[in-house]
C-alpha cells in the first residue's frame, strides 16, 4: 500500500517540476548563463525548506512512517570532495539540460530523446561501482 502512496507522491512531485518549468532545459540554459531567477528561486527554496525540515526533525525527534526514530550522520567536512563532485554534477547538468529528478519527468512528458541521458547515467552510475573502491574516500 506504501509503494502506492510513494508512486503518487512521485507523480504528483513530477507533475510540480514539469509545470513550474524546473524541468525546462531553456530554464536550465537561462540559469547557467545567470539570465534568470527562476531556476535559483526554485533550488533556494528547497534547500531553505530542507535546512528547516532537518532542524524539525532533529529538535522534535519526530519519527518515520515505520515509527522509528530518524538518526542524521554528521557529514565528513571535505572541501575537495564536494567541490570536485559538484562540479561533475554541474558539468553532467549543464550538458545534458536536466538532473537525475528532472530527466525522468522529461521522458514522462514525452521527450524520448531524454532516454540516451537517463542509459547514459546508469551506465556512470555502474562504472562508478565497478571503480569505487580505487577512489578516494
Amino acid at each position: 500500500m506504501r509503494s502506492i502512496i510513494y508512486l503518487f507522491i512521485g507523480i504528483f512531485f513530477g507533475i510540480v517540476l514539469f509545470k513550474s518549468e524546473a524541468a525546462s532545459w531553456f530554464r536550465i540554459y537561462e540559469m547557467f548563463q545567470f539570465k534568470s531567477f527562476h531556476m535559483y528561486g526554485i533550488i533556494g527554496s528547497a534547500v531553505g525548506l530542507g535546512i528547516i525540515v532537518i532542524q524539525l526533525i532533529k529538535k522534535l525527534n519526530i519519527k518515520s512512517l515505520y515509527g522509528e526514530g530518524i538518526k542524521i550522520q554528521p557529514k565528513n567536512r571535505s572541501f575537495k570532495r564536494y567541490m570536485f563532485g559538484g562540479i561533475i554534477f554541474g558539468l553532467g547538468w549543464a550538458l545534458a539540460g536536466a538532473c537525475p529528478g528532472p530527466m525522468f519527468v522529461l521522458l514522462g512528458a514525452g521527450y524520448l530523446p531524454i532516454l540516451i541521458v537517463i542509459i547514459s547515467s546508469i551506465l556512470g552510475t555502474f562504472l562508478y561501482g565497478i571503480i569505487k573502491h580505487k577512489l578516494p574516500h
